[in-house]
């Protein structure tokens, strides 16, 4: 696995003008190839009159998944370089679709290249992107008197609390990065008085820092 990959920061539209040409770049993180679709279908839908809306998707932290679709522009002057600026920015789970309206001027080949590879570029540098880091996933169970202090003391030393269960006992879901696991053993053994029991899961990804989300 990836140690970790970039992504889009929110979905957005960002709007960029090339001789007279509109070029409306959405763009929005996508966790599977069916979203990124319903994506595309759904701005299309949002642009029935526009005369192209060109796509690219790159899903997969090691970008397994790659698509992109010119929408009756001259083949590889639109989809591609969309794709290659995606790639270039090293973004993965991430949708575009670059709606154009004509101006009148044709662009050439060059130009439409240009045009659509740099409608996402723009699109990334006005919505901007987040990194996440490859976590492993961790549970730890603790008695009720100890929680409340546990999951703050967590919090306060930049560890990912994914969710909090209270139970018979309390479980907390953590993301540790695969490095941090010895010494997180030993920093809970230390705050709990050994009291609390630690049981590693799978892998994931999350954003950097504490209470990042996971996907």
């Amino acid at each position: 696995m990836q140690e970790q990959y970039r992504t889009v920061a929110r979905a957005g539209v960002h709007e960029t003008e090339v001789s007279r040409s509109r070029f409306l770049c959405a763009l929005a993180p996508a966790a599977t190839e069916q979203e990124a679709q319903e994506f595309i279908a759904r701005v299309r839908k949002e642009h029935p009159t526009a005369n192209h809306n060109c796509f690219a998707y790159v899903i997969g932290a090691d970008a397994s998944a790659q698509k992109a679709g010119d929408d009756g522009e001259p083949g590889g002057t639109a989809g591609v370089p969309m794709l290659q600026m995606l790639m270039r920015r090293e973004v993965r789970y991430a949708v575009a679709v670059v709606t154009r309206y004509f101006g009148g001027v044709k662009l050439g080949a060059g130009g439409l290249i240009r045009a659509y590879g740099g409608a996402v570029g723009e699109a990334l540098d006005a919505l901007g992107t987040v990194t996440r880091h490859r976590y492993r996933l961790a549970t730890v169970t603790v008695d009720h008197q100890r929680a409340g202090k546990l999951e703050n003391d967590l919090r306060a030393t930049g560890r990912t609390v994914r969710e909090v269960t209270y139970a018979e006992a309390v479980t907390i879901a953590v993301g540790l990065p695969d490095a941090d696991v010895d010494g997180f053993r030993a920093w809970l053994a230390d705050a709990t008085a050994g009291s609390a029991t630690l049981e590693l899961g799978g892998e994931a990804y999350g954003d950097a820092g504490a209470g990042g989300a996971m996907s």
